[in-house]
């Protein structure tokens, strides 16, 4: 599924995998979240509930652009820097482009997800 993350005057396209959690996800849009800068290697934010993680690999290691659920803390984790293998770490998608525009930004943003 395509869909598109809309901060300040910059879109950011995106896709979601076909997994029960992006879909979870999905089913929550459109949503306007504030992201903040985690660990000087990813953008973060809380969701308004928790997605299943039924089916889903009990964790992963992320990549720059991943679109990710961190399952312990319940918030969205989209990174731009890679990452090593985390418990809990589960993948909804990944940026197709603009990721340059999400990494510019500094301090904590507003975003609007939606369906493209």
């Amino acid at each position: 599924m395509k869909i598109r993350l809309i901060l300040d005057d910059a879109t950011i396209e995106a896709t979601l995998n076909d997994s029960a959690a992006a879909h979870d996800f999905a089913g929550l849009l459109p949503l306007t979240l504030t992201l903040s800068d985690y660990a000087g290697n990813e953008k973060v934010s809380d969701l308004p509930k928790k997605l299943p993680t039924t089916g889903s690999p009990a964790g992963t290691a992320a990549k720059i652009g991943d679109i990710n659920y961190y399952a312990p803390w319940g918030n969205l984790a989209i990174f731009y820097q890679d990452f090593r293998h985390s418990d809990g770490l589960i993948n909804l998608g990944w940026i197709d482009s603009g990721m340059e525009k999400l990494t510019a930004k500094d301090g904590d943003f507003t975003v609007t997800i939606e369906r493209a």
